[in-house]
C-alpha cells in the first residue's frame, strides 16, 4: 500500500533503466496546496539522461513490439483495471494537489478510463499484427503485377511526455495509451509542482508486473540533457504554456532530426451563446451553468476551462446576475472537507499569476463579480467574473490567460462579430456553443471551426447527456491550431498514428503479402484439398482459396428473388423502363441476389471450425448481371486475426464474383468467426 502524504517533504524518486533513483542535488520543495505544508522535494540532478534513452530504446521498444497490437491493449487492459482497484491511494494523496473529490475523478478515474478506453477501441480497430495496413492497397499497373500499400510500424526510439500539474494522473495515462498501443516505451516527465501523485501512479503501474521492461520510466525533476539527445525514431509530446512549447520546439536536436513534436499549450477558449437565446430559456441556463463550471472544476485550472463567454448583449446583466447567484453558493475550502465545491490552486505561484493576469485583463474589462474571500492558508482564490464591453477592439482579453476561476464575458451584436470574437483568440482548444437554432449552430460552427480542435454544441436536447465543454473524450481530438499549440492528442486511432511511422510499400502483390500478413489483390491463390471453411485458425493460411462451380442466373431467380423479399424495383422488374436506365441494357439481377447466390457457392455447410458470418464491408457491385449470365466466386483467405482471449478469432475473406469465368461483376470482404482449433463434434 502508498503511504499517504507525509508531513515531512520526502524526496521522489525517479524511475531510471530498471531501478528507482533519487537525485542528488537539494532540489525543489513543493507544498500541499490546501495548506501549505511540505509535501515533497523534486530533484532529479545525477540522472544519466543517456542511459534512460538507452534503456527503453533497446529494451522497451524491442519487447512490445514483439507483441501485437492486441497483446498491448490487453496488457493496458489489466493495468487499468489494477489501478481502478487501488484508485483510493491516489485519491488520498490528490488532496494536496488542491483538487476536490470530483476535480480528482476527472484526474484519476478520467485517466485510467482513457487507458481502458483505447484497450477496447485497439482490439475492436486494429488488427491482431505488428504490421498495420493503412487504408486500401493502389493497383500501379495494368495487369496488377505492381501495387502499392500503406503501412503503420511503431517507431523505434523513445516517446519523451512532458506533462502539465494540473492533471497529474490523467495527463500522463491520457499519452502513455496510444503510445504503447503503438508499440512505443515512454519516458514521461511530471510538472514538479504535482508529480508526487504521478510517481505514486507510476509505482502503482510498476506493481502490476504487466510492463516490458523499459516500457515506462519517470524523471521527477529537470530533464537536463534528455532533449539534446532525441532521434528522428523518438518523439516529444508537451503540455502547457505556448511559450514554453515555443522554446522547447527549437530545440537543435528536435529540429536537425525533424523529431516528432506535439504541443497541447495554453488555450482561450470561448463559449457562445446564440441570438436565439432568453433569460428564459434552457439554452441561458446551460451557459450559464458551463460557464461557471469550467470557472470552478480544478478552480478553474484546466486547458479547456472557459475563458471568453461571448453572448448576446441584452443578455450580459442577466448573465452576470445568474451567475453570481452560482457564485454565492460555491463554497471554497479544503479538499477534504464534504462542503467543497471548489478547492485550491496547484501553488502560491500560480495565485500570484492569477492576480497578476487579472489586473491586466482589467485594463481593458470591468469587473463585475469581485474575488471574495478565501481560506489565509493555501493557495486558494475565488472566482472573477469580468465584462469587457468593447471585445472587437480589446487585445488584453484575447492574449492573457488567467489560468483560474477567471472568466471574461463579452457582449456581441450580430453572428458575424460572435465568430470574429471567438477567433480572435488566435487558435484554441475548444469552443461551445449553446443555441437552440440550428440556423445559428450553422452560421458559428463554420466560422469558427477553422481555429478551433473541437467545437461542441449544446441545447435542451443534449443537456442530459453532453460531456460538457471541457471535457477531452478519447474519441474525439484533444489539440488545437495556433496558440493552443498546433498539435492533435486523443482522437481515438489517430493517436496512436502518432507513433508509428506511415511507410509506402511497392512491389509485386505476392511481396507486399508477405511483408504485410494479409493478402493482397493479384497475389497466389492456393487452391486446396480441404475446403477452407473446413480448417481452424491453426490451420487456415493467407491465400487459402475456394474456386466454385458456375451457377446461372435465370429470369424466374429474379422475379423469385423480387417477390420473395418484396424488392420490385423497375431494373429487375420492367424491360423496357429498364432500357431507359443508362446503366442497364435491360432487366438485371439484384446486387443482393448476387450476394446471395455466392454465398451459396462458396460456403460449405457442414458444422466445423466457421461458427458465424458476422458482417461485409467494402461491398461493390462493379458492372450488372442479367439473365442467363453465370456466376463463380473465388473466396480467398485474406486476414486472420486470432483473439487472445477466446477461443476463436476473426477471418476476412476476399470474396471475387465473376461473371462467366472473367469479367468481375461484384467484391467485398466477407468475415467470419473461426474456431482457434478443430472442435469435438
Amino acid at each position: 500500500m502508498l503511504d499517504a502524504i507525509p508531513t515531512e517533504p520526502r524526496r521522489l524518486e525517479s524511475y531510471v533503466a530498471g531501478r528507482w533513483q533519487a537525485g542528488t542535488g537539494e532540489g525543489q520543495v513543493v507544498a500541499d496546496a490546501a495548506t501549505g505544508d511540505p509535501v515533497a522535494r523534486v530533484d532529479a540532478t545525477g540522472i544519466d539522461m543517456e542511459e534512460m534513452l538507452r534503456h527503453g530504446r533497446e529494451k522497451g521498444g524491442p519487447a512490445l513490439r514483439e507483441m501485437t497490437t492486441h497483446q498491448r491493449a490487453m496488457m493496458m487492459k489489466r493495468i487499468g483495471l489494477a489501478l481502478m482497484e487501488r484508485k483510493e491511494e491516489l485519491y488520498a494523496i490528490s488532496t494536496a494537489t488542491g483538487a476536490t473529490r470530483s476535480d480528482s475523478w476527472i484526474d484519476i478515474e478520467g485517466g485510467i478510463g482513457t487507458m481502458l478506453s483505447y484497450a477496447s477501441k485497439g482490439r475492436r480497430e486494429l488488427p491482431n499484427a505488428q504490421v498495420i495496413p493503412d487504408g486500401a492497397p493502389e493497383i500501379l499497373s495494368k495487369d496488377g503485377s505492381f501495387i502499392g500499400q500503406h503501412i503503420l510500424m511503431p517507431l523505434e526510439g523513445v516517446a519523451i511526455h512532458i506533462n502539465a500539474f494540473n492533471f497529474p494522473v490523467w495527463g500522463m495515462l491520457e499519452k502513455l495509451a496510444p503510445t504503447w498501443l503503438a508499440g512505443m516505451p515512454a519516458i514521461v516527465k511530471p510538472a514538479s509542482q504535482t508529480a508526487y501523485l504521478t510517481e505514486a501512479c507510476v509505482r502503482l503501474i510498476l506493481e502490476t508486473g504487466e510492463l516490458p521492461e523499459g516500457a515506462l520510466q519517470l524523471i521527477c525533476g529537470r530533464t537536463g540533457d534528455l532533449l539534446d539527445r532525441v532521434t528522428c525514431q523518438d518523439v516529444v509530446t508537451f503540455t502547457g504554456s505556448a511559450a514554453t512549447a515555443r522554446k522547447l520546439r527549437n530545440t537543435p536536436a528536435i529540429i536537425e532530426n525533424a523529431v516528432r513534436f506535439t504541443a497541447e499549450a495554453d488555450s482561450l477558449n470561448a463559449c457562445i451563446l446564440g441570438q436565439d437565446a432568453t433569460p428564459e430559456s434552457p439554452e441561458f441556463d446551460l451557459f450559464v451553468k458551463e460557464v461557471h463550471r469550467e470557472m470552478t472544476a480544478k478552480a478553474g485550472q484546466k486547458c479547456t476551462a472557459i475563458r471568453r463567454a461571448i453572448l448576446p448583449r441584452a443578455l450580459v446583466e442577466p448573465a452576470v446576475e445568474a451567475l453570481r447567484a452560482r457564485i454565492e453558493k460555491t463554497v471554497i475550502g479544503h479538499p477534504d472537507d464534504a462542503a467543497t465545491r471548489m478547492g485550491a490552486l496547484a501553488s502560491t505561484d500560480q495565485v500570484e499569476e492569477v492576480r497578476r493576469a487579472i489586473d491586466a485583463i482589467g485594463a481593458e474589462a470591468r469587473i463585475a463579480i469581485a474575488p471574495g474571500s478565501v481560506p489565509e492558508k493555501g493557495a486558494f482564490v475565488a472566482p472573477c467574473v469580468l465584462v469587457c464591453d468593447t471585445p472587437l477592439t480589446a487585445k488584453a482579453p484575447h492574449e492573457i490567460e488567467a489560468f483560474g476561476p477567471v472568466c471574461t464575458l463579452m457582449p456581441y451584436d450580430t453572428l458575424d462579430e460572435a465568430i470574429e470574437i471567438a477567433n480572435r483568440g488566435a487558435g484554441s482548444l475548444v469552443a461551445s456553443v449553446f443555441t437552440d437554432d440550428t440556423e445559428v449552430a450553422k452560421t458559428l460552427g463554420r466560422g469558427i471551426a477553422k481555429l478551433h480542435g473541437r467545437v461542441l454544441f449544446g441545447n435542451r436536447l443534449s443537456a442530459k447527456t453532453s460531456t460538457g465543454h471541457g471535457s477531452p473524450l478519447p474519441q474525439m481530438v484533444h489539440g488545437g491550431p495556433g496558440r493552443a499549440g498546433g498539435g492533435e492528442e486523443l482522437g481515438g486511432m489517430r493517436a496512436v498514428k502518432h507513433f508509428m511511422q506511415r511507410t509506402a510499400l511497392q512491389g509485386t502483390p505476392d511481396q507486399l503479402t508477405a511483408v504485410i500478413g494479409q493478402w493482397m489483390p493479384g497475389a497466389t491463390r492456393r487452391e486446396t484439398e480441404v475446403h477452407p471453411f473446413r480448417k481452424s485458425l491453426a490451420e487456415l493460411e493467407i491465400g487459402d482459396t475456394v474456386v466454385t462451380p458456375a451457377r446461372k442466373v435465370t429470369v424466374e431467380d429474379i422475379e423469385h428473388f423480387a417477390n420473395f423479399t418484396g424488392d420490385t424495383f423497375y431494373a429487375h422488374m420492367d424491360e423496357a423502363a429498364a432500357k431507359r436506365n443508362p446503366f442497364f441494357e435491360g432487366r438485371v439481377a439484384h446486387g443482393y441476389l448476387i450476394v446471395s447466390f455466392a454465398a451459396g457457392l462458396f460456403v460449405q455447410p457442414d458444422e466445423g471450425p466457421v461458427l458465424a458470418n458476422y458482417g461485409v464491408d467494402n461491398l461493390r457491385f462493379m458492372t450488372p448481371v442479367n439473365a442467363g449470365d453465370s456466376l463463380r466466386v473465388q473466396l480467398t483467405a485474406k486476414q486472420i486475426n486470432p483473439r487472445e482471449t477466446d477461443d476463436y478469432g476473426e477471418v476476412r475473406w476476399d470474396c471475387t464474383v465473376l461473371r462467366d469465368d472473367a469479367e468481375v461483376v461484384a467484391q467485398y470482404d466477407v468475415l467470419t468467426l473461426v474456431a482457434k482449433e478443430q472442435r469435438d463434434l
